[in-house]
């Protein structure tokens, strides 16, 4: 028995029995149904019987299903700064988060294709409490975080995966993912949570806590959609935010914002890897401030690298002018794009609302302010 057991995903020896606890479950075959529309169930499922590794199950069933979903649901994913990545090497990717699993799921197949490692990545238990999910989830690497703990039991839990992420850097050489914040961002205004970075620290037992990570790997990644496949489903919380009303999920929220995620348009999509903070997290280091204050000198500064490496799309460049009832950046987009963006949301929300529209396109135009100010600053 491991302390990680009741987070980790399955090691290599545990996959091929996982695979034959699912492998007649409808989920699956739907799924695998979607991914190789010409093949027979036989074949498929006579390959997953051999199957014995994590990584030979994402490679054959997990990257093939994504290229599925990009070429049904995408114009296509584009991609920058993975050549500033080296093989063999491990790092701890920090990411804006919107598509809750396509974001992960699109690294890691940009990691595949570049030679890179893959990752073990973070994902809330919310989102995988049916049996299928779960497995499905710990076969394709993911490790869980525990949503919904207080006091005691939410340090506990926190010391728990700070202490795997650690062991997955730094002696497994396996890369982690984890979002900037706990959950996806719903208004666009991408912001690092100070409490995931003091997470992570916990588990530098020794000395400043903040030397953790001198010894780590640390990537800002930004990830783009020109249209985001759940933006309508968000706005029910972003309402209830702006009205100061309290927000309860429905009982199936989590799984309907997955499936959309997945089969929704999304139009363009791209991934930019930005820098290792190397030298900048030393000078955040030496500069003799407190915990504290050096944890926010980091967000500050994972936030610039995001919001400088997020792609803008006409989309954003749309919503910000009919926002703010400008034509600051008229040149940034035809008129067919504008007429398509405006005709998407008149479609999809009630357009007499006036806070329903200021929500929904502030949720495209933030990222076009964010990305004015990491330009003044870097």
């Amino acid at each position: 028995m491991s302390k990680f057991d009741p987070i980790r995903p399955y090691y290599d020896a545990e996959a091929n029995a996982a695979i034959r606890k699912i492998l007649d479950d409808p989920m699956l075959e739907a799924m695998m149904g979607f991914t190789f529309p010409e093949d027979n169930q036989k074949n498929w499922k006579e390959l997953m019987k051999h199957t014995h590794s994590l990584r030979d199950f994402q490679i054959n069933f997990i990257y093939p299903g994504l290229m599925k979903v990009l070429e049904k649901s995408s114009d296509g994913l584009s991609t920058g700064g993975f050549e500033l990545l080296e093989p063999n090497t491990a790092y701890l990717f920090i990411s804006n988060h919107r598509d809750i699993i396509l974001d992960t799921s699109l690294l890691n197949a940009c990691l595949y294709e570049n030679g890179l490692v893959m990752t073990t990545s973070a994902i809330g238990d919310n989102l995988i409490q049916k049996p299928f999910l779960q497995t499905l989830s710990r076969l394709n690497r993911n490790f869980a975080i525990q949503r919904s703990l207080k006091g005691r039991e939410l340090l506990e839990s926190s010391q728990l995966v700070s202490d795997y992420i650690r062991k997955s850097l730094l002696q497994e050489n396996r890369s982690v993912w984890t979002a900037q914040r706990e959950g996806r961002t719903k208004d666009g205004n991408d912001f690092t949570q100070k409490g995931v970075l003091k997470m992570l620290t916990l588990a530098e037992k020794e000395g400043d806590p903040f030397s953790y990570f001198e010894k780590i790997k640390l990537v800002p990644v930004s990830i783009s959609y020109e249209y985001d496949p759940t933006d309508v489903l968000k706005m029910p919380e972003l309402l209830a935010k702006a009205r100061d009303e309290k927000y309860i999920k429905s009982e199936n929220e989590d799984f309907l914002n997955l499936l959309r995620g997945i089969i929704g348009t999304k139009k363009r999509i791209h991934i930019e890897v930005n820098a290792v903070l190397d030298q900048e997290i030393k000078e955040i280091a030496q500069s003799g401030n407190n915990l504290s204050e050096k944890l926010n000198q980091l967000c500050r500064l994972i936030d610039l690298q995001i919001w400088n490496g997020f792609k803008l799309w006409p989309s954003n460049f749309i919503a910000h002018d009919l926002l703010y009832g400008e034509k600051e950046y008229a040149n940034e987009y035809t008129e067919e794009e504008k007429t398509a963006f405006e005709n998407r949301f008149k479609n999809k929300i009630d357009t007499k609302d006036p806070d329903v529209v200021k929500n929904f396109l502030a949720m495209y135009a933030n990222p076009v302010n964010n990305q004015k100010k990491a330009l003044s600053e870097i």
